[in-house]
């Protein structure tokens, strides 16, 4: 355990298996250690993969798994914190307060999968207009059902 987080190693490098309830813990105790960059945040939809990734024990396989990756520039190390979240509106708490650099990463993840950052200080869309319904980079997506009209690129340089 580090951080409250099973640990866990891929190809060398240190990845932590947090709970739902354990991610703020993960990475408040990750950014006092000296983790004081958050280098991304993203998530992936496993509904099409279900039983097709190697998790350690003790941790559920979840519909969702986010993945926050975090750099200490003074030792040169990188980790990953990796959580399994599940539910029609899945939610975590924000990494706002410690990592401000997480705002659009958070909302991006917002945006495209449906996961909602508690306490995030602007839960909207980035790149999908407001009023669009559902989340395109979900499995069960009704992918070309719905014409985007895009704005049209300026030829002025």
């Amino acid at each position: 355990m580090r951080y409250g987080a099973i640990v866990a190693d891929s190809n060398g490098d240190v990845i932590l298996h947090a709970s739902v309830d354990d991610y703020l813990g993960a990475i408040t105790a990750a950014h006092a250690d000296g983790f004081d960059q958050l280098i991304d945040l993203t998530a992936v939809d496993y509904l099409t993969y279900a039983g097709k990734r190697a998790l350690p024990e003790g941790v559920d396989a979840g519909r969702y798994e986010l993945v926050t990756a975090l750099i200490n520039h003074h030792r040169r190390e990188r980790i990953r914190i990796r959580v399994q979240l599940d539910g029609d509106e899945p939610t975590i708490p924000t990494a706002f307060d410690l990592y401000p650099g997480a705002e659009y990463l958070e909302r991006e993840v917002y945006d495209m999968f449906g996961i909602v950052f508690a306490d995030h200080p602007d839960m909207s869309r980035v790149l999908m207009p407001e009023d669009w319904v559902g989340h395109p980079l979900r499995k069960d997506y009704a992918v070309g059902s719905i014409p985007v009209q895009f704005k049209a690129a300026s030829n002025q340089r």
